[in-house]
């Protein structure tokens, strides 16, 4: 009888078939055992049924912060504030060409009180880089 959670193996003795997928609960999860004191990255993979290199690879993953539960508190978009510059009467000129030269601001207040604040001229492609790697903080 052939069922899905049976392990198929060729002559050689490899593994053939779909590869398992694990949810990000059941990989954080095997991450927090491997963790504990005196923990073995190799035993806890051979009770998960995982190879220890899939394990290492996905506490590699962690550390660089591409491998953690999603915070259901963060917002999806964030609040922003479009403004445009006033004329003041009687500024002086000079003022107004500086601004001109530099191309204006934008200015970013993310949640737990990080300001992000871009003067000048900034490519869109640069601040859309600088933007995600702030996301993933």
């Amino acid at each position: 009888m052939d069922t899905s959670n049976e392990t198929r193996t060729d002559k050689l003795g490899r593994r053939t078939g779909p590869r398992r997928k694990y949810s990000l609960v059941e990989k954080l999860r095997i991450l927090e055992e491997t963790r504990k004191p005196g923990a073995s990255v190799a035993d806890v993979a051979r009770a998960h049924g995982v190879n220890a290199n899939v394990v290492f690879g996905w506490r590699h993953l962690a550390k660089k912060r591409l491998l953690r539960a999603p915070n259901p508190e963060s917002p999806t978009l964030l609040p922003a504030r479009v403004e445009m510059p006033t004329v003041v009467p009687g500024a002086r000129a000079s003022a107004t060409r500086d601004s001109d030269r530099r191309g204006g601001s934008i200015e970013v207040d993310f949640p737990g009180g990080v300001r992000v604040r871009v003067q000048g001229a900034v490519g869109i492609a640069a601040l859309k880089r600088v933007f995600e790697a702030l996301s993933r903080r």
